[in-house]
C-alpha cells in the first residue's frame, strides 16, 4: 500500500469515526498532495510517489512547527498545543527521522570526500547532503550540524 493510499484510507476511517481533529488533518495533507500532483503534472496523469509525498509531509511538519514556536512565544498556548496535536499526526506518516550522530557522520564523510577545508565551501557540502538525505533529516539539523563540523576546521 503507498503512502498516499494509506492516508486516504486513515481519513475515511477517521470520518467514520467522527475523529474531527484527525480528519481536518489529513483532508489538509490531502489537500497538499492533489495541489502538488496538478503542479507536477506535465500533460498525462501525475500521481507522486512516496519520495515526494514524503516532501509533502515534511513541509506540513515544518509549518507546524513554525507555528508552534510563534504561538508559544505569543502566549497562545491553546493554539501551540493544538499545532502540536496535528504535527503529531503528520509524524505518523514520516519515516522516523536520522539522528544528530547519524548527521554527524554523513556529514564528516561528505566533507573528506570534497576535500572541503573552510566555512566558505559550506555550500557545497550542503548541496550534497540535502541530496543525499532528503527526506531523512530536516534541513536546519543538516545545516546546525555542518557548521560546528566546518568551524572544527
Amino acid at each position: 500500500m503507498s503512502l498516499k493510499e494509506r492516508i486516504l484510507d486513515d481519513l475515511k476511517t477517521a470520518m467514520k469515526a467522527k475523529e474531527t481533529d484527525k480528519t481536518m488533518v489529513l483532508r489538509s495533507v490531502k489537500a497538499k498532495i492533489l495541489e502538488k500532483e496538478i503542479s507536477e503534472r506535465k500533460g498525462g496523469e501525475s500521481s507522486l510517489n512516496d519520495e515526494q509525498i514524503i516532501e509533502v509531509l515534511m513541509k506540513a511538519a515544518k509549518q507546524r512547527k513554525e507555528s508552534i514556536e510563534q504561538f508559544q512565544e505569543g502566549g497562545r498556548e491553546e493554539l501551540a498545543e493544538k499545532e502540536a496535536n496535528e504535527l503529531e499526526i503528520i509524524e505518523r506518516y514520516l519515516p522516523a527521522l536520522m539522528s544528530e550522530e547519524e548527521i554527524r557522520e554523513a556529514a564528516q564523510k561528505e566533507i573528506e570526500r570534497l576535500e572541503i577545508s573552510s566555512m566558505a565551501e559550506m555550500g557545497k557540502v550542503m548541496g550534497a547532503l540535502m541530496g543525499k538525505l532528503k527526506g531523512k533529516a530536516e534541513g536546519s539539523v543538516i545545516s546546525k550540524v555542518v557548521k560546528e563540523e566546518l568551524s572544527k576546521k
